[in-house]
């Protein structure tokens, strides 16, 4: 017996419910809580299981996150809310003695930053209550730092320069739309550009750097440089690492509306008086641009994303390009969500599955890399996420 509480009702979640359904084998219970009950129910529908639970939570409300834990009594918790919620979350799992897992780390929502080290700050408190929290358990973070893994104990004795790249060559076919939770995503892209070189990191200016970059089945798109935290910690368990950067493609047009949204301020996250009343612009920009649950039926071409790796294999010098395709009509059709939410939500699921095998179990808050990736590797092959390599050829970076 295996009992899941999926936190949320997006994009995401939706795809990880969906394929949580489908593995009935690892995950006999399975409870979907949300702020708004009724968004659970009708994924419940869509999915059809009846057995399948809902409730409404408040996820910044510790108190309430504990009387639900408390009812349930999860054996895993798997957070697809917004980040803002990581911490909150995990101190209801530690009131409760409920593990935790996750697929961005830890943000603020007054500030455009994020970084591990307030969630790393658990891991001595899940260590002595015997919990596992696994954090950044999605594509990037999560699958690439599973591809980095898998290349570390199979392809090199030493990995020296990783280069993650993300492309969506999709087409949604509206003026302007994000791909996941706009606020979220527009706080990310907007912040300064970051990477790491021998030993120091480098801040850029936002999306300042790029180049073109050619990806299988797509060809030549431009990429641009950003700050990603997968780097944080990928760097930190592979000490050899001389450098690592994330890229990502924007179309020209994309790019275009989002410099209108800076210039005329609705990038800020900085409250204003409108009539009386306090409210985030970018908040408010979230209400009335396209809900990115909704995209799916409309959405043609792919994502590629992978890991470009440079290292030393018998004192010798090999590269490995690692990398998947997922077309978002596939997506659709399985999940009725577009494939930026299947990339996401498909691997949540692994590595609750992972977690509920025990194979990746110990107390502690680790990172995806930190677990042998061979396992969570085979399951992405049989779970709609197939993964390629290309060996010692031209990475481009």
């Amino acid at each position: 017996m295996s009992r899941v509480l999926l936190l949320g009702a997006g994009g995401v979640a939706t795809v990880c419910a969906f394929k949580i359904n489908k593995n009935p084998e690892v995950f006999t219970d399975l409870m979907i809580a949300s702020r708004h009950k009724e968004k659970c129910d009708k994924l419940v529908k869509a999915i059809g299981n009846p057995n399948i639970k809902t409730a409404q939570v408040d996820a910044d409300d510790v108190e309430a996150l504990k009387k639900l834990f408390d009812s349930y009594r999860p054996d895993l918790v798997i957070n697809l809310v917004l980040p803002y919620e990581d911490l909150t979350i995990m101190d209801a799992c530690l009131a409760c003695g409920c593990s935790y897992l996750d697929t961005a780390n830890y943000e603020p929502k007054d500030k455009a930053h994020f970084e591990y080290s307030w969630q790393w700050a658990y891991k001595d408190r899940f260590e002595k209550a015997g919990l596992t929290a696994i954090l950044g358990c999605g594509f990037d973070p999560g699958v690439s730092g599973v591809y980095t893994a898998y290349a570390a104990k199979h392809i090199f004795d030493e990995i020296q320069y990783l280069d993650i790249v993300d492309c969506n060559a999709g087409n949604h076919h509206k003026a302007f739309a994000t791909n996941f939770n706009p606020e979220i995503n527009i706080r990310e892209i907007t912040q300064k550009g970051l990477y790491y070189e021998n030993g120091k990191w480098i801040e850029t200016k936002p999306l300042e750097i790029h180049k073109p970059l050619t990806y299988p089945n797509i060809g030549a798109r431009e990429s641009y440089l950003m700050h990603h935290e997968e780097l944080e910690s990928l760097v930190k368990n592979y000490p050899t690492i001389k450098r690592a950067r994330f890229w990502m493609t924007f179309g020209q047009e994309y790019l275009t509306h989002l410099r209108v949204i800076q210039d005329i301020g609705m990038a800020s996250i900085k409250p204003i008086n409108y009539n009386g009343q306090m409210i985030v612009p970018l908040q408010f920009l979230k209400a009335v641009l396209p809900d990115p649950q909704k995209l799916g039926s409309n959405y043609t071409g792919e994502t590629s994303i992978g890991c470009r790796i440079r290292g030393l294999k018998n004192h010798q010098e090999h590269t490995c390009y690692i990398y998947n395709n997922c077309k978002h009509q596939e997506a659709y059709k399985e999940t009725g969500m577009q494939g930026v939410s299947y990339t996401t939500g498909v691997p949540a699921m692994i590595g609750a599955m992972m977690y509920l095998k025990g194979l990746w179990k110990k107390p502690g808050v680790w990172n995806v890399e930190d677990f042998d990736p061979d396992p969570f590797m085979e399951q992405l092959n049989k779970q709609g996420l197939p993964w390629h390599e290309i060996l010692d050829k031209d990475l481009e970076v």
